[in-house]
């Protein structure tokens, strides 16, 4: 059979979903994940957007792109200084990959880019080339592709073929088209276009009319040989294409595409979880292939059926997606090697620090709770993995609520430089009375945006989990001065925090402490970017103004060669 690439843009388009925004140690650990999955190309950012972006990709190049590992590539405009940025993040890998993009559909070009079509033309044929002569391994992207003009796209194609593109990507970057449409301009580029025999076609769709899927494998079928997908189909506005949707139709109808991918379908599961985790949104339980509900059956027929024969409503085993359900027999007697014997088996590989850490966590949970799965670990090491920073931490979390009371909450955290603050809150309910008191010691003003609570696993002893969303406050644009190009903090910036406990008002206080050190470390990143920014520029005046031996001053020279 055909191999179809997978080529993982979670760390990408999905990231630029609202709330989805990672830290740079986060993308790592889901880079990781990416890796376990065997996805064949991992498209790990933006570098030209932020340093904090060139970073995050540098790193991943750097420990994940070996050479039995993925393609690792980093996205660029058709700017010369955002291709040298992608270019000095994804070098590092054995495997590296520049993306180019560049909008062509007449209503980007007029309204967007306030440009021509030629111009167009001639950019993408430069950039390209330029791309290439760093690169052996480049990706264009013509945006819009699927509002584009046939006759000029198969012109912008050709082009890019010509110029050394390996790959052309062909975005639905509306979700505007229809399965038929999409295949057919698959199957046209294809059958006209100059050298595509010569290059891997990719899709790239998006589900504003939720066929972001069914155009994808619609364009599998026309002979489109990459897929760009994301874990639990995060991206821009209704998101992209369903990573574990994607590979589950092409494994489960071999029949009909008669291709395959190279993905570890036990692995998607686990990597769901750990996305959802990580940026605080909830798998929806209807989600197909990894929603809680995806091989439940409660109508009598269908449990009927099951018992009779599992093929009778299951065309997939959960085992194959990594949802085996299975009990670890492991309790509070359980030794540390037992507890990462399993740790290994559900596919986490942790240094020895960090194992001891969730060890004692792990005996603190099995002291309450007799039997622990796997879910119940999972949330542990996700929990974990949700606190990379540590401006506070919470110490203390007493409640007192009732019919007839009025909910009053006392907690104790530690701050940044040590010191321990106890302070009391009022609420409409507890959690609230809980948020209010952190909210007193910690000072920064933010808006709750989303909360929601889960059990893990089943019975009056379960293990909670919590998952918040907060905003910070909108910072308002000084007067005159334009958003920058990319179009940071342009609207509040949202954060996610993550939170597991037996008990669910702990869980709810460690979710929110979470989101609000993620603020934190962000406010604290930006304004240091700042004073390195405004250092910068200092010295730049201060090398331009010099100040001769008879003490008459005079500026220098600037870059352009100008005189001061």
């Amino acid at each position: 059979m055909d191999h179809v690439k997978i080529f993982d843009t979670t760390l990408r388009d999905g990231e630029q979903s609202p709330g989805c925004t990672m830290t740079r140690d986060e993308k790592l650990a889901v880079a990781r994940q990416l890796v376990r999955l065997k996805v064949d190309i991992i498209e790990a950012g933006f570098p030209a957007a932020s340093d904090g972006d060139w970073e995050a990709v540098n790193m991943i190049a750097r420990e994940l792109g070996t050479d039995d590992g993925p393609v690792i590539c980093g996205l660029a405009r058709a700017v010369k200084d955002d291709i040298d940025a992608c270019w000095t993040a994804v070098q590092a890998a054995k495997k590296p990959r520049i993306h180019v993009f560049l909008s062509t559909s007449d209503i980007h070009i007029t309204y967007q880019l306030r440009s021509t079509r030629p111009e167009v033309l001639t950019l993408a044929r430069t950039m390209v080339r330029y791309a290439r002569s760093l690169c052996a391994d480049v990706e264009f992207s013509p945006m819009d592709a699927g509002r584009t003009d046939p006759a000029f796209l198969h012109e912008v194609v050709a082009a890019a073929i010509q110029e050394g593109a390996t790959t052309l990507n062909i975005p639905d970057t509306v979700g505007y088209l229809t399965p038929e449409e999409y295949g057919q301009m698959i199957a046209g580029l294809r059958r006209e276009v100059p050298g595509a025999d010569t290059i891997i076609l990719s899709t790239h769709c998006h589900d504003d009319l939720g066929m972001a899927v069914a155009n994808s494998l619609a364009g599998v079928r026309a002979g489109a040989r990459q897929v760009e997908c994301t874990i639990n189909g995060i991206g821009e506005r209704a998101g992209n294409a369903s990573l574990e949707e994607i590979v589950m139709a092409l494994h489960t109808r071999r029949d009909l595409f008669d291709v395959q991918s190279q993905v570890e379908t036990t692995q998607l599961a686990p990597a769901s979880r750990l996305l959802s985790t990580t940026i605080g949104m909830a798998v929806p339980p209807n989600k197909a292939v990894v929603g809680d509900n995806a091989f439940a059956h409660e109508s009598g027929i269908h449990q009927d059926g099951m018992l009779k024969n599992r093929e009778t409503y299951e065309i997939m085993r959960p085992q194959t997606v990594g949802l085996d359900g299975s009990l670890i027999v492991l309790g509070k007697h359980s030794g540390r090697h037992a507890f990462r014997s399993r740790l290994e088996a559900l596919g986490y590989h942790i240094a020895d620090t960090e194992v001891s850490q969730l060890f004692e966590r792990f005996k603190e949970l099995a002291d309450k709770k007799k039997l622990l799965d796997e879910r119940d670990i999972e949330a542990l090491v996700h929990d974990a993995a949700e606190r990379p920073v540590q401006i506070y931490h919470l110490e203390h979390v007493q409640v007192s609520c009732g019919t007839g009371a009025i909910p009053t909450a006392t907690v104790r955290l530690r701050g940044p430089d040590g010191t321990a603050r106890t302070d009391s809150g009022q609420g409409t309910g507890p959690i609230d009375a809980v948020y209010q008191a952190i909210n007193r010691v910690v000072g920064r003003p933010n808006e709750l945006i989303e909360f929601a609570v889960n059990a893990i696993t089943e019975g009056v002893d379960a293990v909670g989990e919590v998952t918040v969303r907060i905003q910070e406050e909108a910072r308002k644009t000084a007067p005159g001065k334009q958003p920058n190009s990319a179009g940071k903090h342009s609207r509040p910036q949202v954060y996610s925090g993550y939170g597991v406990n037996l008990d669910i008002i702990v869980a709810a206080a460690e979710a929110y402490t979470a989101a609000l050190n993620k603020m934190l470390g962000a406010q604290e990143d930006r304004e240091r970017a700042h004073r390195n920014a405004t250092a910068v520029a200092y010295e730049r005046d201060v090398a331009l103004y010099s100040v001769d031996l008879f003490g008459n001053s005079s500026l220098g020279r600037t870059t352009t060669g100008a005189e001061g």
